[in-house]
């Protein structure tokens, strides 16, 4: 979404009384791990898939699992990006902090969250209890479009390589690690299929994710290559889309059931 989605006043205020009325609900999101307390005080406790999928949190904020990306992976990732996209600078987030190259722009993070500064060899080759969950990279000249495809076809099967912010930020994670992977893992453990899932999405980083659902939803102003590839449209952010189809789905919890002896959709992402 363009804004935070615990920045829509309906959606927080409606969301922490949803798991008691007929429905589960998770967060997936590209937001790093130090973002996720912030988010549970805002909408309270639920389930966050974080990173892209690289991190799983409980409602209490408690690390479930990670999928980082090996040092020596990454090295091999950045090296193959920056011979072929000359001009990138890395960031690194942590299972808990921050860490980039001193060329990195200082507009895509906030200050207060910098945990560390230097070359990306020295950030990633840290203490492994410290493991990289997401790679950023930035290039200062670069349109995005072309920015994300040349890095993409330099990480190849390396990581997976996606982009989520609209601004000229590139992001990779570990390969197989997409929102779409972890929730579907999870997902199975709770015993729900995937055609059983309602998902919303507006960046391309969403689009593996919305491809793995039942339902999968654009948000109205959803980028252009998310709008293509959905069959289904919520309101924007800024209409409260995300909480009034949500709303609808906890009054649908309480009607009959389906065929199949159940209410849909038991699981919102």
């Amino acid at each position: 979404m363009s804004h935070d989605v615990a920045s829509e006043p309906p959606l927080r205020s409606r969301h922490r009384t949803w798991p008691t009325r007929g429905t589960s609900s998770v967060v997936a999101g590209a937001r790093p791990p130090r973002a996720v307390p912030t988010l549970l005080a805002d909408i309270g406790p639920h389930f966050v898939i974080a990173a892209n999928g690289a991190a799983v949190y409980a409602p209490d904020g408690t690390t479930l699992r990670t999928r980082p990306i090996p040092p020596a992976d990454g090295a091999e990732l950045v090296a193959r990006v920056r011979r072929a996209v000359p001009g990138v600078s890395f960031a690194f987030e942590y299972d808990h902090d921050f860490g980039h190259e001193p060329a990195y722009p200082s507009w895509s993070y906030a200050e207060d969250s910098v945990d560390l500064i230097g070359s990306a060899e020295e950030l990633l080759f840290r203490p492994p209890s410290r493991p990289v969950l997401k790679v950023l990279a930035h290039h200062r000249t670069l349109p995005l479009d072309v920015f994300h495809d040349q890095a993409r076809h330099a990480a190849g099967d390396h990581a997976e390589t996606t982009h989520s912010t609209g601004l000229s930020l590139v992001e990779f994670s570990a390969p197989g690690v997409t929102k779409a992977s972890t929730l579907t893992a999870w997902s199975t453990e709770l015993g729900i299929r995937g055609d059983e899932i309602a998902a919303f999405g507006d960046m391309p980083n969403d689009l593996p994710m919305l491809r793995a659902v039942g339902m999968p939803y654009a948000m109205a102003n959803a980028h252009p290559a998310v709008l293509a590839a959905t069959r289904l449209r919520a309101a924007s952010n800024d209409a409260d889309g995300v909480a009034r189809r949500l709303e609808e789905f906890v009054a649908a919890a309480h009607g009959p059931a389906t065929s199949s002896g159940r209410r849909r959709p038991p699981l919102e992402a």
